[in-house]
């Protein structure tokens, strides 16, 4: 959304039509709603392309009589096929959020901070049939915190990454631009995550326990199993103390309530049971008729 308001806003670039996906359905009711995108492309009467695949002819067709010089994408989430890539002279520019070639893939923020980078950033670079192996054009670094969420570092690459779109379509434009190969080494895979890469193992280190919850917050969002039912994971914050807990083994202290890993406790903030809100851990145990001993 930042890329697309940036672009939107200069006085160098025309903006002919927005291309996202189809309206989906939301809420209890299933009711279709368009995406943010879209929602902005109508708010400034831009066409809307919202093809159910990029493939389509009539997209392709359309496409084809637009004309775009160049076509910015931004977390579009499907592979761009050949006709397509084709139609603009100056082709497609994805702005990407990691230092490629790390990273290539659906969850890059996700994936550096569930490895334990220091360090992410976000990159230009052409499209290419390859899944993000197209030449750079430029790129910008972003420190990840210890206390970061995927949700954050997400947040300030869109802010800062729109600035580093806007200059590459700038720097196309005025022709002064090129793009450079990528690195044939450093290369890692970000697939998209899904719900089942979002349980948390506590017989894993308590440091690949919090990078996991952190990195899956705050989606598809981080939880576990209590008998049952199922438990969803707000932030945890590591012990530096050593504790006799085994992996998944629960105690409760006046500070609130401890899990064991296998290596040193967590302590658990907030969670959210089914069918209720997030709440403090130590609220959602004492309201149990029976609390727990172990986490799965």
């Amino acid at each position: 959304m930042p890329s697309l308001r940036a672009v939107l806003g200069s006085d160098r670039h025309e903006v002919l039509a927005v291309l996202t996906r189809p309206d989906a359905p939301t809420g209890r009711g299933r009711r279709l709603w368009p995406s943010a995108v879209a929602e902005v492309g109508a708010e400034h009467g831009l066409e809307l392309l919202r093809p159910a695949r990029v493939s389509d002819p009539e997209f392709l067709a359309r496409l084809a009589v637009l004309a775009p010089d160049c076509c910015p994408v931004v977390a579009y989430g499907g592979l761009i096929p050949a006709p397509a890539l084709a139609v603009p002279r100056h082709g497609w520019v994805n702005l990407h959020f990691s230092l490629l070639p790390a990273w290539r893939g659906a969850a890059p923020v996700q994936h550096a901070v569930i490895a334990g980078d220091d360090v992410t950033g976000a990159t230009t670079f052409r499209l290419e049939q390859g899944l993000d192996t197209g030449p750079v054009y430029g790129v910008l670094t972003e420190p990840i915190g210890p206390r970061d969420t995927a949700g954050d570092v997400l947040a300030r690459l869109a802010a800062s990454g729109a600035d580093l779109l806007l200059a590459t379509l700038d720097g196309i434009e005025a022709g002064r631009l090129d793009a450079r190969p990528q690195p044939a080494e450093g290369v890692s895979h970000a697939p998209k995550l899904t719900v089942a890469d979002a349980r948390i193992d506590w017989s894993a280190p308590s440091v690949a326990v919090d990078r996991r919850i952190r990195g899956c917050t705050p989606a598809p969002g981080a939880w576990t199993t209590v008998g049952d039912e199922r438990l969803r994971l707000g932030l945890v914050v590591p012990l530096s103390t050593v504790d006799v807990l085994g992996p998944g083994e629960l105690r409760i202290d006046r500070d609130g309530v401890v899990v064991g890993t296998a290596t040193r406790s967590v302590r658990l903030g907030d969670v959210q049971p089914p069918g209720k809100r997030f709440m403090p851990a130590v609220a959602w145990i004492r309201g149990l008729r029976t609390p727990p001993a172990v986490l799965q």
